[in-house]
C-alpha cells in the first residue's frame, strides 16, 4: 500500500511538473508576457539582460570561447537566433557572429551610455541580446553580432 501511495505521489508531482513547464514554454511565447512573469521565468540575471538591456562583464560568459556545432537560441523564448558556423573569436569578450538567421531578430538605435550603437533584440520576444558592429570579418558579411551569453541557449547538432 505504501508502495502504490508512494507512486501515485511522485506520478502527481511529475505531472505537475510538466504542467508547470508546458504553461512556461507557452508564457515565453506569447508577446503579452507580463514583466512580472517574465521576473517569475528567468533568473535575475537573464531577466537583468534580456528585460533590462543589461550587459554581462567581458570574457565571463559561458559561450564565449564556446565552438561546438548547432544553434543558438533566445534564452528567453527558444527562438533559432544564430547557427554557429557563423560565429567566430573576435576577442571582444563576448561570442560573436557575422550573420543571424533570417527574421530572428530587430535592430533599434541606442543611444544609451552616451554612444550611438544598434541594439539586437529578439523579434519574438523583444529580449536583449546585445549590439551590431560593422567590424566583423570582411570576407563574410562585415558585421559583429556581440551577443550576451547569458541571453543565448545553445542546442548541439544530432
Amino acid at each position: 500500500m505504501k508502495t502504490i501511495l508512494l507512486s501515485l505521489f511522485i506520478l502527481s508531482i511529475l505531472a505537475c511538473k510538466d504542467a508547470n513547464y508546458q504553461k512556461i514554454k507557452q508564457m515565453k511565447k506569447d508577446k503579452t508576457t507580463s514583466e512580472q512573469e517574465w521576473q517569475q521565468t528567468l533568473t535575475p540575471a537573464e531577466y537583468y539582460v534580456l528585460r533590462e538591456k543589461g550587459t554581462e562583464r567581458p570574457f565571463t560568459g559561458e559561450y564565449n570561447d564556446f565552438y561546438e556545432k548547432g544553434t543558438y537560441h533566445c534564452a528567453g523564448c527558444g527562438q533559432k537566433l544564430f547557427d554557429s558556423d557563423t560565429k567566430f573569436d573576435s576577442h571582444c569578450g563576448w561570442p560573436s557572429f557575422d550573420k543571424a538567421i533570417e527574421g530572428s531578430v530587430i535592430f533599434t538605435e541606442d543611444l544609451s551610455h552616451g554612444m550611438k550603437r544598434v541594439e539586437v533584440t529578439c523579434s519574438n520576444c523583444n529580449g536583449h541580446l546585445g549590439h551590431i558592429f560593422p567590424d566583423g570579418p570582411a570576407e563574410t558579411t562585415g558585421m559583429r553580432y556581440c551577443m550576451n551569453s547569458i541571453s543565448l541557449k545553445f542546442k548541439r547538432e544530432e
